[in-house]
């Protein structure tokens, strides 16, 4: 496993060094083997990096119409609900990316009045459109947030999701004051993002230090900390100083 660990001044240069990875991350996959397979966080995460992406000169340096877009977790609620990740991602990316067609965009049915019939679907559409090995996803480029509890997607602290070791997708029973109180929620599980190309972690903010150095410097106890569940080929974290405040120099 390659990790990178990246402290930038503040959330602005996150965001920056952050989109131009991800621009770089979608060439290389488009000269590789024609598409880009990549899957958005959710949560206020894309909100400093999708600008970036729609505007000169980054938005004419990738060939969006390559590019297949996955999500990495989704509310229980409707396409268009301020909630819904998809709905930020359209608003914020989707909907100003040339050449980018409803079909490349592959959305959690949260809606859905089954969440585990939903997930089910989801799993079938990634092996469908990413084909490849029968039985392991590879995602180009699965972009993550964390949460100031140490959970990523949808994988929430004590949660079932955190034991699955078969399914790519699943619906995921939370209980956290992050979702005021109890809800069920679809997200990719830890194998899926973990069979991953690349894997980008962006994490910003002073109310994320202390989790982010227990998930780094502390023992592992991912039940806890579920950011410990990430272990791909290649993972980079782009992390501001505010958040890095609390880490070990060592890391």
């Amino acid at each position: 496993m390659t990790r990178e660990f990246v402290v930038l001044p503040d959330a602005d240069a996150v965001a920056l060094t952050t989109a131009d990875r991800l621009i770089t991350a979608g060439q290389e996959a488009i000269e590789r083997s024609g598409r880009f397979f990549f899957a958005l966080t959710g949560g206020s995460t894309p909100l400093t990096v999708c600008p970036l992406l729609v505007v000169p000169p980054r938005v004419n340096q990738l060939d969006w119409s390559r590019t297949e877009f996955f999500f990495g977790d989704e509310r229980a609620v409707p396409a268009r609900h301020p909630e819904s990740n998809y709905n930020t991602a359209r608003l914020a990316l989707l909907d100003f990316l040339p050449g980018v067609q409803p079909g490349q965009v592959h959305r959690m049915i949260g809606e859905a009045a089954d969440l585990d019939a939903a997930a089910h679907g989801y799993e079938a559409a990634i092996r469908r459109t990413l084909g490849g090995a029968a039985d392991t996803p590879q995602f180009d480029l699965v972009w993550l947030g964390m949460g100031p509890d140490g959970h990523t997607a949808s994988l929430f602290p004590g949660s079932p999701a955190l034991d699955e070791r078969d399914r790519w997708v699943v619906a995921n029973l939370v209980t956290s004051p992050l979702v005021h109180g109890t809800a069920t929620r679809i997200t990719l599980t830890a194998p899926a993002i973990n069979a991953a190309r690349h894997v980008r972690f962006l994490v910003t903010g002073a109310d994320k230090a202390a989790a982010l150095a227990q998930v780094l410097d502390g023992a592992p106890d991912p039940r806890r900390f579920p950011s410990q569940l990430i272990a791909p080929a290649d993972l980079v974290w782009f992390v501001d100083a505010a958040a890095a405040s609390a880490l070990k120099e060592a890391v």
